[in-house]
């Protein structure tokens, strides 16, 4: 890639980067220090603005970047990530956001202990809050170096080192200085121009194609090497049995992990009321689908016109194939249109794998000062106190994924994201679902529902093929691998549950049916919700 095409990239992103640190500062100017104002906007954003900002949070650089990828490398299987990350929110629009919007104030522990003994159900979901928002902020980080890496025409491993440190600062800003408010309109500011560009680049690709998909589909399928298997199911997961079961693995984890994703529960505090965070997600829903509808285009576009050795030749992972295609279809290298387009989509790039990690950042700093800091201090600090510990927690946190991020740089974005979904269905979903709907869970089984999943989670991640034992492992040059699926869902998720059942029939506490019976109503009707 020459100096003409990441020049204008650069200043567009740069531009965004501009805006963004602008809005951060006013809101930083205008706040009151209120753990409210900083947890949860001041409550005072309207459903459409809260679905944008949803939207915004939840179409990531896996979206963006890693689903088109995996479709130009393994064709159908790729989709599966498109279709579970959009079905994902039924689950989250019928079960979640109107009952824990009702009985939460900040963050997902503020649910579960609301009928529980609180400081061991603080500090046990605090955990696994935490854990899974880094795992998702490593799959960001691996994301803004892959396409800096494109962007200055190489692999410079310093070129991806100082873009990781420059993201992981950029987030630790925006939350320290904004919070909430700041983070969310940059949410929706990155939602509007990632829709924008996705919209342009599918009308572009099926313009080459005369708006014939059947060509758009066997041109990718000629060009991928794979003829008609490209466009059936069983390219990637269809060989043994092994690779049969981690497509149902991923499709769960898919599919339940959404749901227990911090920083997307943490965004249904930031609306006024359920009805409100109902709205929101029915709009989210709206957003998020046509986008994924886009991307499968885009996936099978890349194929057809910028072909998978292409890909490959500049990242093994695919996580660079949009950013080519758009310089394709603007008129290849060292055209205007080129250019242009290419300079667009990878600004656009950028604008996602920021806001996201702001997002992500903000819910697992709440974390850690609304429920582990508080829960270890054993009685409830001020606000302030909390406030300040966030922007502390949010500096940690950033360090840690920045380091992550740097280890795992090969690997796919969708795919590091499937894990992390994983860990957020096995510990967070379980937890969850009892507290809502289980009269007599208990204390024991929510810390056990949440151990039992975060745990096998992620120690079956550790002993699996993603860290050792194959070349695209993280560390090639061991084998400890024990497990021999990549991702843990099929295992871990059952785990979960089942431990929460366990805990809870061998607990000799007696559940507190008048705590319980609170709950209930203040789930249903939103009583004395916050």
């Amino acid at each position: 890639m020459t100096g003409d095409h990441h020049v204008p990239a650069l200043l567009l992103f740069g531009a965004f980067v501009a805006v963004t640190l602008g809005i951060t500062t006013w809101v930083s100017r205008h706040r009151r220090g209120s753990a409210e104002e900083f947890y949860a906007g001041g409550r005072l954003f309207s459903p459409m603005e809260n679905g944008f900002a949803l939207a915004g949070d939840y179409m990531s650089a896996a979206s963006f970047l890693g689903i088109s990828g995996l479709i130009v490398l393994v064709g159908y299987d790729g989709m599966l990530y498109a279709v579970g990350f959009l079905v994902a929110w039924l689950v989250v629009l019928f079960l979640v956001a109107e009952l824990v919007r009702n009985c939460g104030r900040f963050t997902l522990a503020d649910v579960v202990a609301a009928r529980m003994r609180e400081r061991p159900v603080r500090i046990a979901a605090g955990t696994s809050s935490v854990t899974v928002s880094v795992l998702y902020l490593v799959a960001q980080m691996v994301g803004a170096g892959s396409l800096v890496a494109l962007l200055l025409g190489g692999t410079s491993e310093a070129a991806r080192t100082w873009t990781v440190i420059g993201v992981g600062a950029l987030m630790v800003i925006y939350v320290s200085l904004g919070g909430m408010r700041a983070t969310t309109w940059i949410q929706i500011v990155k939602a509007v121009l990632l829709l924008g560009g996705t919209v342009a680049l599918t009308v572009l690709v099926l313009l080459r194609f005369h708006g014939d998909i059947n060509r758009l589909l066997l041109t990718a399928a000629e060009r991928s090497g794979h003829g008609e298997a490209f466009l059936a199911p069983g390219l990637a997961h269809g060989g043994d049995w092994t690779a049969r079961f981690d497509f149902i693995s991923l499709g769960l984890a898919l599919v339940l992990g959404t749901a227990g994703l911090p920083h997307i529960l943490s965004r249904f505090y930031t609306v006024p009321t359920a009805r409100a965070a109902r709205r929101s997600v029915v709009w989210a829903i709206g957003l998020i689908g046509g986008f994924y509808l886009m991307t499968i285009v885009l996936g099978f576009g890349a194929a057809a016109v910028v072909g998978p050795d292409a890909v490959r030749a500049s990242s093994a992972s695919g996580n660079t194939a949009v950013p080519l295609l758009a310089l394709d279809l603007g008129g290849g290298a060292g055209s205007t249109g080129g250019t242009v387009l290419f300079a667009v989509v990878a600004a656009v790039a950028f604008a996602t794998i920021l806001a996201v990690v702001a997002g992500v950042t903000l819910a697992s700093s709440a974390s850690v000062a609304h429920d582990l800091y508080a829960s270890l201090r054993r009685r409830r600090g001020e606000p302030r106190s909390e406030v300040a510990v966030a922007r502390l927690a949010a500096v940690g946190i950033g360090v840690v994924a920045i380091a992550l991020g740097l280890l795992a740089r090969d690997l796919n974005v969708a795919f590091l994201v499937g894990l992390a979904f994983a860990v957020a269905a096995s510990a967070n979903l379980p937890v969850l679902l009892y507290s809502l709907f289980w009269r007599g869970f208990t204390t024991r089984g929510a810390v056990w529902a949440v151990y039992g999943g975060l745990i096998p989670a992620v120690v079956l991640v550790l002993l699996s093929p993603v860290v050792s034992g194959s070349p695209e492992a993280l560390f090639p040059g061991v084998d400890f691998q024990l497990f021999p699926l990549q991702n843990p869902g099929l295992v871990s998720i059952p785990l979960g549950f089942l431990a929460g059942w366990l805990g809870t029939v061998t607990s000799a506490e007696v559940p507190d049916a008048a705590r319980h019976a609170e709950t209930e109503v203040r789930s249903l009707t939103g009583a004395g919700a916050a």
